[in-house]
Formats: structure tokens, C-alpha cells, sequence
């Protein structure tokens, strides 16, 4: 009886806030009024957070009427982080009232298709990502409690209609884009915003003071581990069990001793990692912004994630260790691109494998058999990145 209550509530609750969108979305937009969101409202990053601290740079006038629109239960969170930026807790009547008034909407994730937008309202769709494995209706069979295959594709075709925009990092994501989200508005051609500060930032001083910074000491050589999420690998629903694939003992024998090896993990499991007997060592930089990790690593190790795409841009050595890769095999066949190929570095899934690895980097501070690879790599993924993204979109809003 009273989770039917709740339910009664929650759904009285959204007919109201929609009632008063639909009254304030009739009313003419505000110029320069601008709402940016991240993830839903997680917290202030990705692409959206690129375009903003551009926008405030370069155009001071516009600060005053810049919102973040932020989730409720992160909003102290991240307003302690950001004290300087104007948030809105999402579905409050201000968060509602700039919604509806924005000339500008700029999101990295779709929003609820019953919550409409101004006609006036302009939606920039910066996306959060070079796609690795299938999107929209591309996917053939969609598992999600409470809805079909079908019933998601449409909701998806309908959402990306409403898509002034959308930002793509390269030829290969247009395509993919333009097919899985049905998406027949303007492209902007312009590499994704949140890596320009891996070309603008990527000099020894800046990543002298981000080390000195992230880990308390400029370290000679750092290590970034970063693994694809993996939601099925769980004790019981909400604690998720996070396992190194190798053995810190051997792995800290293979490398440079003044190395740091960083994990960068999900947040749910960045607090069940077992590093005893290596805490000055290792580093789990959970929620550190992954650009800074980047510039610091020397070496990426990663499996099927897309952080391959982005740290691309530095040309800097990778090392791929799917390590249930015969788990992964009916994965694979839902990536866009051949994984076994196409991976610009080593691809092992037995530690003895990855130890040889490691000693042939720490040896050369490369992988030179896959310069051809990595090569082909940029082209196809990096091509339209130079640092700046941010400023091609800024340019678009203020003119």
C-alpha cells in the first residue's frame, strides 16, 4: 500500500512540474540565458564543462546567465567543488523556469522525452564519447526491464529529433551517429571540448605541477590503469567486486622503482581495492578529472574501454589487457571495430604476457611494432582534434 502511495505521489509530482513547464515554455526565450548538464546532473565535467569554462573565458558577459543543472543529491557536493559556478538543483521551479527560458541547451545525455523544450530553445547534444560498442538502434535486441526493442528505438529517434546539434569527434562517430541515433540535424565537426586541454596542457610544467599536485611528488614514471566497468561481475546488487588482473608484488618487479601506478576504477568499487603493502605506491584516483590523469601517464593500460579514443590524442604508448577476453567474445561482436586489430598496442590475456609487455616498454618506453597501427588509429579517431573543440562551439553560441 504505500509503495502504491509513493508511486501516486511521484507521478502527481511530475504531471505538475509538467503543467508548469508547459505554461513557461510558451513565454519568449531569455538571450544568453544558457543551461548545461552533465551525466543527468552528476556533477560539473565532460564536454559541457569544456564549452562553459570557454564561454566564461572568452565572453565574461555571458557568466551571470550560465546554469549547471545539478542532481539533488549531489548538489552540496558539487557546489562545495564549484563555488564559482551557478547551479540549479534539477526539477526545482528555478531549474524549471531556466529550462524553459534557456536559448541554449548544452547536454551530454538524453533527457526525459515527456519533458519538452522552447521553440526558441536551441539543444547542443555534445555526446560523452567516441562509440565502441552499439548504440540506439543499432542495438539488435535491448534489455531493459519495462521496454522493448522497439519501444526503445523509437524513444531514441525521437529524442535525437530534438537534437539542434550534435558535436562529433571524427568521421568514424558520424556515421555511427548519424545511423544508430537517426539523427538528420547539423553536425558539428569540431573534436570533442573536453580534449583540448590535452593539447593546450601537455607541456612539462603543467604535468610537473599535476603530479606534484595528484600525488604528492613529481614521480620520474607514471602508470594508468584504467578497466572497463564491468556491471555484471557483483556480489549482491549494489556492492561490486573489483579484482587486479595482475600482482602488484610482481608488477612493481617489472617496472622502473619510481614508478606510480594509478587506478582509475568505477566509484562504486573504488573503496573495495585491496593495495596493502603498496599504499605509497599505488594511487586510486577515482573521481579526479581523467584528463589530468592522462597527461600524467606514461604508459595507459586499459581492456575494452573507451578511454583508448581519448588518450589517443597524446600519442603516448597503450597496453590492452582483456584478461577474460573469452567472457568478452560475444561483446566483441557488438563493437563498431575490429578490437584485435585495430587496438593501436599489445593485446595479452595471461599475466606472463602482460609482465613481457611491461618489460619491453620499460625497456624502450614504447611499443614501436605498432607505430603503423597507432597510425592508423589517429587518422580514423584523432583526426579532428587540435584543442579547439570548445572554442568552434562557443563561437556558434555568441554569434
Amino acid at each position: 500500500m504505500t509503495h502504491k502511495f509513493g508511486q501516486f505521489i511521484k507521478i502527481f509530482v511530475r504531471y505538475f512540474l509538467i503543467l508548469i513547464n508547459e505554461c513557461l515554455i510558451r513565454l519568449p526565450i531569455r538571450s544568453h540565458l544558457i543551461i548545461f548538464e552533465s551525466f543527468n546532473g552528476r556533477d560539473i565535467s565532460d564536454n559541457p564543462a569544456a564549452i562553459y569554462h570557454e564561454l566564461v573565458l572568452t565572453h565574461p558577459e555571458y557568466t551571470t546567465s550560465l546554469f549547471f543543472g545539478v542532481k539533488g543529491s549531489q548538489f552540496a557536493k558539487v557546489k562545495k567543488a564549484n563555488p564559482e559556478i551557478q547551479l540549479l538543483k534539477r526539477w526545482s521551479i528555478k531549474w524549471i523556469w531556466v529550462v524553459a527560458r534557456a536559448e541554449y541547451w548544452v547536454f551530454n545525455s538524453r533527457m526525459p522525452l515527456w519533458w519538452h523544450k522552447n521553440r526558441g530553445t536551441q539543444y547542443i547534444q555534445t555526446w560523452h564519447g567516441t562509440p565502441l560498442k552499439k548504440l540506439g538502434i543499432d542495438i539488435d535486441n535491448v534489455e531493459i526491464p519495462g521496454t522493448t526493442t522497439e519501444e526503445y528505438h523509437k524513444k531514441f529517434i525521437k529524442e535525437a529529433a530534438r537534437w539542434d546539434y550534435l558535436i562529433a569527434p571524427n568521421a568514424y562517430s558520424e556515421e555511427i551517429f548519424k545511423r544508430a541515433f537517426g539523427f538528420k540535424n547539423k553536425f558539428i565537426r569540431s573534436g570533442y571540448p573536453r580534449n583540448d586541454v590535452l593539447y593546450s596542457q601537455n607541456n612539462s610544467r603543467t604535468i610537473h605541477d599535476l603530479k606534484r599536485t595528484l600525488l604528492g611528488r613529481d614521480a620520474t614514471q607514471v602508470i594508468l590503469y584504467a578497466p572497463t566497468w564491468r556491471d555484471d561481475d557483483f556480489i549482491y546488487k549494489g556492492r561490486y567486486r573489483f579484482n587486479l588482473p595482475f600482482d602488484l608484488k610482481t608488477f612493481f618487479s617489472v617496472v622502473s622503482p619510481d614508478t606510480i601506478l594509478i587506478i582509475r576504477p568505477h566509484y562504486l568499487v573504488k573503496d573495495h581495492i585491496d593495495i596493502r603493502g603498496f599504499e605509497k605506491r599505488v594511487k586510486i584516483l577515482a573521481d579526479t578529472d581523467i584528463n589530468q590523469l592522462y597527461l600524467i601517464s606514461d604508459l595507459l593500460i586499459t581492456d575494452y574501454s573507451s578511454v583508448m579514443f581519448d588518450f589517443a590524442n597524446l600519442r603516448r604508448p597503450m597496453l590492452f589487457f582483456p584478461y577474460d577476453l573469452t567472457h568478452y567474445a560475444t561483446e566483441l561482436r557488438g563493437f563498431y571495430f575490429n578490437y584485435l586489430e585495430e587496438c593501436p598496442g599489445p593485446i595479452v590475456t595471461k599475466q606472463t604476457e602482460f609482465y613481457q609487455q611491461l618489460k619491453i616498454f620499460e625497456q624502450a618506453g614504447a611499443f614501436s611494432n605498432f607505430d603503423n597501427r597507432f597510425d592508423r588509429f589517429q587518422e580514423k579517431f584523432t583526426s579532428w582534434e587540435n584543442g579547439t573543440a570548445a572554442n568552434q562551439i562557443v563561437k556558434l553560441i555568441a554569434n
